[in-house]
């Protein structure tokens, strides 16, 4: 674990090392940094200045805006030129922390930023809508690691953002500010994810879906997404499984397979794709969206995305038809409705593209896994020839060589006519040459080539 380490401890470091050690201020601050990177130092947030030439916010311009900030939140009564300002602040302050603005983003967390974004959205009445939503925009720009999120949790973030998202739903922005916080604040940490369950921010994501106008709001999606993957590391058993059966039950897979029916902008219908997929846990979930009409709605997005050359949409639709298709009712569904035949000329259309070819070859992996009838059909109608095409295409992709020898292996493993017609078209020497060139082919290729019924599949 990364050693905590003060801006004023840091600063005396530097002055330490200019006063008795006769360092000039380049090489005190240079050295400065070294010695505690080489401690394991969290100099995160850290301003590296030469103490005494020049203040922090003359350093860094988030030291500037914080400070403006604060002075504005602390000030009683707002005329409208402040709010303007205090708007323009909040504004500036997203802008540098937001993207790449990392350090930027560590800085302002590291000197109270989180704690005072937090306390001016508490402040601010709902009515002051341009406010609000520019608070919260700027409060997800600040939470991006597990230090920030704990400061947000800490200040009672999540219940304050619950009470303004209850208060504000019919303000789009507000909405998509507030669910930007709620995605930010619950990446990585199980703590946060847990406080927004128990104020049951599940039901008020359904409440909020089910009005059409607000199928804009991108963040309700990615929100979703959040809240439903296990990514905190300090965990050994996450509870997002239940929330995600819990998602289930209340009615929001449907909702989402709805919007997307409906209602979902392009380009917030990747992050509805993964929302959706981050809920289908299990078998019921998967079969229950089938029957809701998912399958159909994204074989139509599918055939669009091709039309439209969207790579995004694409990946992202064949991505969550291949966690459906964990059902074997679902995968008889795909395939009696053309699916084998759409996903042919999806990947025809990106030709040029490996990570569309990718996400092809993974869904038919998928479709052909434990079932000789799909893997016969597969073949007859060029599944195996796109598998070689790729790999003698893209020779340099370990993702896309790996892809093809994986698919190779379900459309042979039970159909040996399929390793007699694979083997004459020359998938043997691709296999071998893949498994030689990509050390993360090795383990995939040994098992194409063995399923091929290959004997020396080990050399």
């Amino acid at each position: 674990m990364a050693i905590a380490i003060s801006q004023e401890a840091f600063d005396d470091m530097v002055r330490e090392n200019m006063e008795d050690l006769g360092m000039d201020p380049e090489e005190a601050l240079a050295d400065a940094v070294e010695a505690l990177t080489l401690q394991g130092a969290d100099l995160a947030g850290i301003i590296k200045r030469v103490p005494g030439e020049a203040a922090a916010e003359e350093v860094n311009p988030v030291m500037r805006v914080l400070d403006e900030l604060k002075a504005s939140a602390s000030a009683s009564g707002r005329s409208g030129e402040d709010l303007d300002r205090l708007v323009y602040s909040l504004d500036e302050l997203r802008e540098l922390c937001s993207g790449e603005g990392l350090e930027n983003a560590a800085v302002a967390a590291r000197n109270g930023g989180v704690e005072a974004l937090v306390g001016l959205c508490a402040s601010a009445g709902v009515t002051q809508e341009r406010l609000l939503a520019s608070g919260l925009k700027a409060l997800s720009s600040l939470i991006r690691d597990i230090g920030s999120t704990e400061k947000f949790r800490q200040s009672q973030g999540p219940r304050i953002v619950m009470d303004i998202l209850k208060g504000a739903l019919g303000s789009t922005d507000i909405l998509d500010g507030g669910f930007s916080v709620v995605a930010a604040a619950s990446a990585g940490n199980e703590v946060v994810k847990e406080a927004f369950m128990d104020l049951k921010v599940d039901e008020l994501i359904l409440q909020v879906m089910r009005e059409k106008s607000n199928s804009k709001v991108q963040s309700l999606y990615d929100a979703i997404r959040v809240l439903l993957t296990p990514d905190d590391n300090r965990v050994v058993a996450s509870q997002v499984y239940g929330y995600s059966r819990k998602f289930a039950e209340i009615g929001i897979a449907e909702v989402l397979v709805n919007a997307l029916r409906e209602q979902v902008a392009p380009s917030s219908l990747p992050s509805a794709c993964a929302a959706l997929k981050a809920i289908a846990v299990n078998e019921e979930i998967c079969r229950s969206i089938s029957e809701n009409g998912g399958i159909d709605v994204l074989l139509q997005c599918i055939d669009e995305a091709g039309v439209q050359k969207s790579k995004v949409i694409a990946k992202s639709c064949c991505s969550l038809l291949s966690k459906l298709a964990g059902s074997d009712a679902n995968k008889a569904n795909i395939i009696q409705q053309g699916g084998f035949d759409k996903f042919l000329t999806l990947a025809s259309r990106f030709s040029e593209d490996p990570s569309v070819i990718q996400e092809v070859m993974s869904l038919v992996q998928v479709l052909t896994l434990r079932s000789p009838e799909h893997a016969a059909r597969a073949i007859s109608l060029g599944f195996g020839t796109l598998a070689i095409q790729a790999m003698q295409k893209f020779p340099s992709s370990a993702p896309t060589q790996k892809q093809a020898c994986l698919m190779i292996r379900n459309l042979v493993v039970r159909n040996p006519e399929n390793r007699t017609i694979l083997l004459k078209e020359g998938v043997e020497k691709l296999i071998r040459k893949a498994k030689a060139i990509h050390g993360s082919c090795k383990s995939a290729a040994t098992d194409a080539l063995r399923d091929l019924g290959l004997d020396n599949y080990n050399a």
